[in-house]
């Protein structure tokens, strides 16, 4: 593969549009695209036909309007190019109607009460700041999904609304600190994607791996990630496989997939892409974790992209890294060399850090879901609780301020490593803090809580509106202000002191923290239903309707589906657990119940000692009969669960009780009964050989 010339190569970008386009439409929407307009009616014929012939010209014979809705993953409807005539013969089209509007049934996605299930008109948007694109053989055009009544009942559309926003209010202070060449800023992401790599065939043995997406119970290996052996390792050759066709898929989909590695975990992996605007590094992320799976089946594996498939290893998490840029290229969150005397960082710093206190609740649920849960507050993920690092010499400047005293200039110095035969560098001002959920690494944050089956476009969208609800509120009092200097200042320090609560530099881990964070004021939210209701508060419905961001039915509506959303995941894991019990944990421990009486028949006719056996049979015997106690129990639960109306208390039954029951009562035995059943009767794979398939 040459990548250079297969890089983008089945995307309508720059050099596509040149080629298939007319001069003066290529010029045209180059501007709609850089400008973040729509698409003029009176270019879209012509580029829906440059757009046909180019993709016809790669093999593709559909095309789908691609768009994301809340059900977390993408969603597409394919239709041919092919059209018939009143003669009924066959001609090839694509119109500029069908490129800018497509229709679906939105009665089958999840509206949470937006629209009735007999209310099925949607549509479908293109989104002209994304490229289109090829995938298989079908030209996907990236969309927004709204229903007919204008709501928006996908990710993609909050998260345009949100980037307007900030473009707006950022512009403001680019004004006031004169910079009149800048015309727009953006946000900028850039996702580091953490998976699984198990054996396809393990998998498919597996019915809570298939169903749930995690195992359900398992006994821990003589090894897990102890040693710390297998971060950054090296790579095994069937990864290394997978992974090389991976680069080329996404490669060919202008995907800047940069850097790949083995995380912390056994079977544990990593892919890391460089940094693009936020709705179309959204975009990439969706289509990359799609991409992920099919090519991984091509290979004979499962991707496993929950956020903790094994108990007691690491999760997997997809840390967004984020941050603001302008049209010329300049990243507002550099601080240059001197961050002390660099005012217009200060400011967008302090924005940041007002935003992050203000409303760590709304941060906290843009990660909210079931299979996060189980990964955040362990001990390789950020805690429920926000907060912010910012590092060693950042918070002396901030101290200096707030304090207004003098700090002294601090040189860069260099490395010294001990080896004459190795090259001195700089030193780093700041080290880097892997327990902070939102930390500062040098011109930009990285947000390390959301989960890695998690769409970033929520958390994108709180940032987003978060920032630029503060920078409104600076701008406002610069704009008006008599001097301007004097309120900067002023500004950026009483933002320091009101909001330095949320800065913690130390370790998120530790038990300390969590009795400081309370002391500071800080949420520790540590469960889906504890969460969600701070979305609907007062406070939050205002800031988010305020700005236009959401409507308030959209808000609702999303509130009722995410917690729908955990309580179908809890809901379908009890019944798992239920079918496997039944069809394979009890039988299993039977037949070898059986086998073992066999032994002792045997022995009793010769005369033989058999303890041994009599102690296993008994273990195995109480074993089985209080799993089947626990199975009853949670039958009940689920039966108690569906004369509970309200879906509030529903979400907290089902995390008390069913969640209790499958994660640490049912589990507690069932693994227990893992390490005594023999292994020719359990015929389930085990961690030890999942975790440890692939050489």
């Amino acid at each position: 593969m040459n990548i250079l010339d297969s890089y983008g190569s089945m995307v309508f970008g720059d050099e596509a549009m040149k080629k298939y386009l007319p001069e003066n439409v290529y010029l045209r929407l180059k501007k709609t695209m850089n400008e973040g307009k729509s698409l003029a009616p009176e270019i879209a014929d012509d580029v829906a036909e440059g757009m046909r012939k180019w993709a016809e010209s790669l093999g593709a014979t559909h095309y789908t309007h691609w768009f994301q809705p809340m059900t977390g993953i993408t969603a597409e409807k394919h239709d041919s190019f092919i059209s018939f005539g009143k003669d009924g013969g066959v001609i090839e089209e694509f119109s500029g109607k069908a490129l800018i509007k497509g229709e679906s049934d939105a009665s089958s996605f999840p509206s949470g009460g937006l629209r009735a299930t007999f209310e099925a008109r949607g549509y479908t948007a293109w989104d002209a700041t994304s490229y289109a694109f090829i995938k298989e053989n079908t030209l996907c055009i990236p969309t927004a999904f709204c229903s007919y009544g204008g709501e928006a009942l996908d990710k993609k559309t909050p998260l345009l609304r949100s980037m307007e926003l900030i473009n707006r209010q950022a512009m403001r202070i680019m004004k006031l600190f004169g910079n009149e060449n800048v015309k727009k800023t953006v946000t900028t992401v850039g996702a580091e994607q953490e998976y699984f790599l198990i054996d396809k065939k393990l998998f498919d043995k597996r019915e809570d791996l298939v169903f749930t997406g995690r195992t359900l119970f398992g006994a821990k290996p003589p090894k897990g990630q102890e040693l710390d052996d297998h971060y950054y390792g090296s790579i095994k050759p069937r990864v290394k496989s997978f992974m090389s066709e991976l680069n080329e898929e996404i490669w060919k989909l202008g995907i800047p997939a940069k850097t790949e590695h083995n995380e912390v975990a056994p079977s544990q992996h990593e892919v890391a892409v460089l940094y693009t605007t936020s709705n179309i590094a959204t975009d990439n992320n969706q289509l990359m974790m799609e991409i992920m799976k099919n090519v991984a089946s091509r290979h004979g594996l499962a991707c496993l992209l929950h956020e903790k498939p094994f108990e007691g290893v690491n999760g997997s998490g997809k840390h967004n890294n984020w941050s603001m840029a302008t049209d010329t290229g300049a990243n507002l969150l550099e601080p240059g060399d001197t961050p002390a005397e660099n005012a217009q960082f200060l400011l967008f710093l302090a924005a940041v850090i007002a935003a992050v206190d203000r409303h760590q609740d709304l941060l906290r649920v843009s990660v909210a879901s079931a299979s996060n849960d189980h990964r955040l507050g362990a001990d390789e993920a950020p805690p429920a609780i926000i907060s912010m690092f910012l590092g060693t010499e950042l918070t002396e400047v901030l101290s200096a301020i707030e304090n207004d005293s003098v700090m002294s200039k601090k040189e860069r110095t260099l490395m010294r490593v001990g080896v004459h035969t190795l090259p001195k560098f700089p030193r780093d001002t700041t080290d880097r803090n892997r327990t902070s959920p939102f930390a500062f690494t040098g011109n930009k944050f990285e947000f390390r809580s959301p989960g890695s089956s998690q769409s970033i476009a929520d958390t994108n969208t709180v940032i987003n509106t978060i920032v630029a609800e503060t920078l409104d509120e600076f701008a406002c009092k610069l704009e008006s202000a008599a001097d301007f200097d004097a309120e900067l200042h002023s500004l950026i320090r009483d933002a320091i002191k009101a909001h330095k609560r949320i800065i913690f530099n130390g370790n998120n881990y530790s038990a300390e923290w969590v009795k400081e964070a309370e002391k500071r004021g800080l949420y520790n939210l540590k469960s889906t239903p504890e969460v969600l209701p701070q979305f609907i508060s007062k406070k939050n419905v205002e800031l988010l309707t305020k700005h236009k961001v959401f409507t308030e039915s959209e808000i609702h509506s999303r509130y009722e589906i995410v917690l729908e959303e955990y309580i179908k995941v809890l809901n379908i894991e009890a019944l798992t657990l239920i079918d496997m019990i039944n069809k394979h944990i009890i039988p299993n421990s039977m037949e070898y119940t059986r086998a073992l009486l066999d032994i002792v028949e045997k022995k009793k006719n010769l005369k033989i000692k058999f303890e041994v056996e009599k102690d296993l049979i008994n273990k195995i015997s109480d074993l089985t009969k209080s799993l089947y106690d626990k199975l009853k129990k949670l039958e009940s639960y689920l039966t108690e669960a569906k004369k509970i109306g309200d879906i509030n208390k529903l979400s907290k039954f089902y995390r008390d009780k069913i969640l209790q029951c499958i994660d640490v009562d049912m589990r507690q035995i069932i693994d227990e009964l893992e390490k005594t059943v023999a292994k020719e009767y359990w015929k389930l794979p085990t961690y030890g050989e999942m975790l440890y398939s692939l050489l």
